[in-house]
């Protein structure tokens, strides 16, 4: 499989964060402080992001490394093999104590994913992939292969808990939709993947440490991933932030109106 050295580093990352993660989600206190951009930040987030960096940087001392919850180093665009990490994806979520909430670790090669692991240390649910190898979920060690739907009719919209908006409103009215998944963090892509909704449309901006692992995932089940204008999402760019929204679809022919 290719990049398999990489994606058992990545794999044994994730679950070690997560086990660190789910020691304070079980605390009955823990301290949420604010980052500039007054999204939250917890003890969760600080650990998870220190366990990570630390592996892949032993591993791979020669891959650059973007983590949300780092410096941002940008010597990294001179590198071809870049990192990507969201050591707590959902910490709206983790606040909330609902589960909702993954670890994401990406490794991108010259702007591409060319693999991703997601981790759910509530669920202990591991999805992974890595380019033209297909995507798979591990759960109680037990591995499978996981695909999208072929749903066309009464396809399953997947919706935010925490970031809603008028264009998605929007889209919903024009194209009639009515059955609705409502989730966190980046099980909205894995829940496509694994086949148990079909569309997930973002307007809102996300940064690339959000979509980069659910991107080579979904893509992988067989998804299609596109920004919405219809262009690829790329990586390892100077401006972290995803700008012009993206959308996931299980199939071409539920490409929604907006």
């Amino acid at each position: 499989m290719k990049w398999e050295r990489e994606l058992k580093v990545a794999q044994n990352a994730a679950i070690k964060a997560g086990e660190a993660i789910i020691k304070i989600y079980n605390f009955e206190k823990f301290d949420v402080t604010y980052k500039d951009d007054k999204s939250p930040l917890t003890m969760a987030d600080k650990e998870a992001n220190k366990i990570i960096v630390e592996m892949l940087s032993k591993d791979f001392p020669e891959y650059a490394i973007l983590s949300e919850e780092e410096k941002d180093n940008k010597e990294r665009l001179k590198n071809d093999y870049c990192f990507v990490v969201d050591p707590l994806d959902g910490t709206k979520e983790f606040i909330k104590r609902n589960g909702q909430f993954t670890v994401n670790i990406a490794l991108t090669y010259k702007g591409r994913s060319v693999m991703g692991t997601i981790y759910v240390p509530v669920t202990k649910e591991l999805f992974w992939a890595s380019e033209n190898s297909g995507a798979y979920l591990t759960i109680n060690e037990e591995t499978k292969r996981i695909q999208v739907s072929d749903r066309k009719e009464n396809i399953r919209v997947v919706m935010s808990n925490s970031h809603g908006c008028a264009e998605m409103d929007n889209l919903i009215r024009i194209n009639n939709l009515t059955n609705y998944v409502k989730i966190g963090s980046s099980l909205k892509g894995c829940i496509i993947a694994k086949g148990d909704a079909e569309i997930y449309y973002r307007f809102n901006p996300t940064m690339e440490w959000d979509t980069a692992a659910m991107q080579c995932i979904v893509e992988e089940a067989g998804a299609i991933f596109r920004q919405m204008d219809d262009t690829p999402m790329r990586y390892n760019r100077e401006d972290c932030l995803n700008s012009k929204g993206f959308y996931i679809i299980n199939c071409s022919e539920n490409k929604m109106k907006w």
